[in-house]
């Protein structure tokens, strides 16, 4: 049985990756899904895969970055479909540094810093304030925010650990500011997952290494020995957003094959 059929999802981040994997596994489980992101050709065929699989699908492209393209996106989901009762803060990853010939060494670096909490943290928070009033005044919603092995532990870069151990600070904060709702926010943790983020060829050449030795110490720190496929999160996050998971709130759940343990 579909247990999401009348529910409309938002998928930030949706046009690749762990993003598409989760909205392909809403629209599966009967969800509407809209998917946002910079990248119109990867939403469009997205929302093909979401359609083909008998849900309905929207595009919207997006800056997760941006406040305006935030309220924007919540607003024409609302159009199309109702509400948004389900959102996934999946929107993240790197931000290169700025290319300015004016800014210092130093600035270009503290701008770095903040570009990335911007997009890995900041984000989130962005859109879940654009939706959730409506949930409140529903009194129902799911927030799942996709946080990160490192969410939990040092070993990233610097700014993406920090805003990502933020993330989490973030949905224990959400979920005690609207508990007596129905409504329920928690942070679903990968590990090394396989996704464009994951390129093994940069990393070998940045540690001056070749890729069979950085796909092996990766593999190792987890406990299958292995990097996890993004379609393993769908199940997961079908659940945290599904009616059943009412009782789990506030948590950081992790699928990383025991990354870290």
């Amino acid at each position: 049985m579909k247990r999401l059929i009348g529910k409309t999802a938002w998928v930030t981040g949706g046009g690749r990756g762990i993003g598409r994997a989760i909205a392909l596994a809403l629209a599966a489980d009967g969800a509407n899904v809209a998917i946002s992101s910079r990248t119109t050709s990867e939403l469009q065929e997205v929302v093909a895969e979401i359609e083909a699989a008998g849900a309905n699908g929207l595009a919207l492209q997006s800056d997760a970055m941006s406040l305006e393209d935030s309220l924007r996106c919540a607003e024409e989901i609302t159009r199309k479909f109702g509400s948004t009762d389900i959102l996934i803060n999946n929107a993240g990853g790197a931000v290169p540094p700025r290319q300015d010939g004016n800014l210092s060494a130093q600035q270009i670096d503290n701008f770095g810093f903040m570009d990335n909490v911007d997009l890995n943290l900041f984000s989130a928070y962005r859109a879940s304030q654009a939706v959730l009033p409506g949930m409140v005044e529903r009194n129902n919603g799911r927030i799942i925010n996709i946080g990160s092995g490192y969410a939990k532990r040092s070993g990233g870069e610097l700014a993406y650990t920090a805003a990502k151990h933020g993330l989490i600070g973030l949905t224990r904060a959400m979920a005690a500011k609207v508990v007596g709702n129905e409504i329920t926010v928690n942070c679903l943790c990968p590990g090394w997952t396989n996704t464009q983020l994951v390129n093994l060829d940069a990393m070998a050449k940045m540690n001056d290494s070749d890729v069979a030795t950085v796909r092996a110490k990766i593999e190792a720190e987890n406990l299958q020995n292995r990097i996890m496929e993004p379609e393993e999160m769908g199940p997961m996050a079908t659940l945290l957003a599904s009616p059943e998971s009412r009782g789990i709130t506030g948590q950081v759940i992790s699928v990383d094959g025991g990354y870290g343990v």
